[in-house]
C-alpha cells in the first residue's frame, strides 16, 4: 500500500496540535497557581513531555496498540514486541491495523498517540501543585503511566476489553485521558494531603492572563486532539471539528452564566475553565453525536462542572487546580452522552443507537461500566504508587519548602524577580518599571509600615 499523502499530512499537523496542548496546559495551570509555585507546576507539564515521549517510543506504544500474539493477554495488553524500542522494521512497512485502508506509517500514529500519552500524565500535576517533591512526581509519573495509562489506552482504543468486549465508546479520550487522570489525581491527593493553609488562606490564581492564554491554546489543540482522532480526513472529521467548537462555545456560557446567577459577576477564570469544562467533555462523544445536542452537552458541562468544583470545599480533599471537578467530572459527562445521543447517522461505528435515538439503554450502560472501571482502576493504582512513594519520604516537600516556596526549594528559581538589575536599594521593582514609587509604598511594593498612622 502506498501512503496517503492527505491523510498522513492530516495527522502529523494533528500531532503538533496535540503537543502544542501540553505547553498550553502548563500556562493553564500555572495562571491558576500562585506564584511561589508558578513554575514548579509548568515544569510537571515539562517534564512529562521529556518522560513520557521517551518511555512511549521504548515500550507504551507496543503495549498499547501492539496486535501481534502474545499468549492470549490481548484483552489486557498488547503486543511485547512487535514495536518494541526503536526497531526499523516497521517503518515503511507495517501498517496499523486500526487504521487499515487509510494509508498511514505505523509511525505517525504512534506518534500522535505519544501526544494523548503526554497530556494525559500532565494533566494530573494540576491538583498536587505547591506540595509535590519534583522527584516524586517523576517517579509517580513513570509508575502511573506504566502501570495505568498503557493499559488503560489499550482496553479502550488498541482491541482491549472495554473498546472490543464491552462495546463502550470513546472517539478521542474521555475515557482514556480525561476519566483516567482525573481518577489518578483524586487518588494522589486523598494520600498526600492538604496545602498548609488550605481552606482559610487566600490561594486565588496568581496571573489570569496565563489562565486565558493557556485555555486559548488548549482549545486550539484541541481541534487535532478530536477531529485528528478519525485519523482520515473525511465527513465525521468535519463533524468532529464543528462539534469540538460548540459542544466549547456552550460550555463557556454555561459555566459564566452559574457564576453570574451565585456571584453576581462572570469572571474570565470561569469563562476559561468553562471553555476547557466543555473541551473534556465533547472529547469522547465528538465524532459519534451531531452538532445540536453537542451544544446541549456543552452547556451542561459547563453548568455541572462549575457547581462540582466546590465539592472539594464539602467532601475536604484539596485539589488545587479542580483536575477532580473539570476533568474527571467532565470526563464523565462526556462518555455518558455518548448512551444519550450517539446516533449512527453521524458514525457507523456507533453500532447502536443511543437513548434518545430509539435505542435504550444499551449503549448508556456500556458507557457506565467502561466509565467506572477505568475510575476505580485509576484511582487505586495511583493511591497505591503515592503511598510508596510516601513511605520512603519522596512524596511531600518540607513545611519549610512548602511555605517558602516550591519554585525555590525545588528548583533554585522563580517566576518573577523584582530585584533590580544593579542590586538591592534604588527603589526596587518601581524603579525597574521607570515610575515614581508610589506614596505609602516600601521598595518592594509592600505597604511602607513607616508611613502608617494611627486608626
Amino acid at each position: 500500500m502506498e501512503i496517503n499523502t492527505g491523510n498522513t499530512a492530516w495527522l502529523l499537523l494533528s500531532s503538533a496540535l496535540v503537543l502544542l496542548m501540553t505547553p498550553g496546559l502548563a500556562l493553564f495551570y500555572g495562571g491558576l497557581n500562585r506564584s511561589k509555585g508558578a513554575l514548579n507546576m509548568m515544569m510537571m507539564s515539562f517534564s512529562a513531555i521529556g518522560l513520557i515521549s521517551v518511555l512511549w517510543v521504548l515500550y507504551g506504544f507496543t503495549l498499547a496498540f501492539g496486535t501481534n500474539d502474545n499468549a492470549g493477554f490481548n484483552n489486557i495488553l498488547g503486543s511485547f514486541s512487535q514495536y518494541w524500542g526503536t526497531g526499523t522494521g516497521w517503518i515503511g512497512e507495517e501498517w496499523m491495523v486500526a487504521g487499515a485502508g487509510t494509508g498511514i506509517p505505523t509511525y505517525v500514529f504512534m506518534v500522535f498517540q505519544m501526544m494523548f500519552a503526554i497530556i494525559t500524565v500532565a494533566l494530573i500535576s494540576g491538583s498536587l501543585s505547591d506540595r509535590l517533591k519534583f522527584g516524586g512526581w517523576v517517579l509517580f509519573a513513570l509508575g502511573w503511566f506504566t502501570i495505568v495509562y498503557v493499559p488503560v489506552a489499550h482496553w479502550v482504543w488498541g482491541g482491549g476489553w472495554i473498546g472490543v468486549k464491552l462495546g463502550a465508546l470513546d472517539f478521542a479520550g474521555g475515557t482514556a485521558v480525561h476519566i483516567n487522570a482525573g481518577a489518578a489525581a483524586l487518588g494522589v491527593i486523598l494520600v498526600l494531603g492538604k496545602r498548609i493553609g488550605w481552606p482559610r488562606e487566600n490561594m486565588r490564581p496568581h496571573n489570569v492572563p496565563f489562565v486565558a492564554l493557556g485555555a486559548g491554546l488548549l482549545w486550539f489543540g484541541w481541534f487535532g486532539f478530536n477531529a485528528g482522532s478519525e485519523l482520515t480526513v473525511d465527513g465525521v472529521t468535519a463533524v468532529a471539528f464543528v462539534n469540538t467548537q460548540v459542544a466549547t462555545a456552550a460550555a463557556l456560557l454555561g459555566w459564566i452564566i452559574v457564576e453570574w446567577l451565585r456571584d453576581g459577576k462572570p469572571t474570565l477564570v470561569g469563562a476559561s475553565s468553562g471553555a476547557v469544562a466543555g473541551l473534556v467533555a465533547i472529547t469522547p462523544a465528538c465524532g459519534f453525536i451531531a452538532p445540536l445536542p453537542a451544544a446541549v452537552l456543552g452547556i451542561i458541562a459547563g453548568a455541572v462542572c462549575a457547581l462540582a468544583v466546590g465539592l472539594k470545599y464539602k467532601f475536604g480533599y484539596d485539589d488545587s487546580l479542580d483536575v477532580v471537578g473539570v476533568h474527571f467530572v467532565g470526563g464523565w459527562i462526556g462518555s455518558l452522552g455518548i448512551g444519550f445521543f450517539a446516533t449512527t447517522q453521524v458514525n457507523a461505528v456507533a453500532s447502536r443507537e443511543s437513548l434518545f435515538y430509539g435505542g435504550g439503554l444499551d449503549q448508556l450502560w456500556r458507557q457506565f461500566v467502561g466509565s467506572a472501571a477505568v475510575t476505580l482502576y485509576s484511582l487505586v493504582i495511583a493511591a497505591v504508587i503515592a503511598l510508596i512513594l510516601k513511605s520512603v519520604k519522596l512524596l511531600r516537600v518540607s513545611e519549610e519548602a512548602e511555605i517558602g516556596g516550591i519554585d525555590i526549594a525545588d528548583h533554585g528559581e522563580t517566576a518573577y524577580d523584582f530585584t533590580p538589575a544593579g542590586g538591592t536599594g534604588g527603589g526596587g521593582a518601581f524603579a525597574m518599571a521607570g515610575i515614581n514609587r508610589p506614596a505609602g509604598v516600601d521598595a518592594d511594593g509592600k505597604a511602607d509600615v513607616s508611613q502608617k498612622v494611627a486608626g
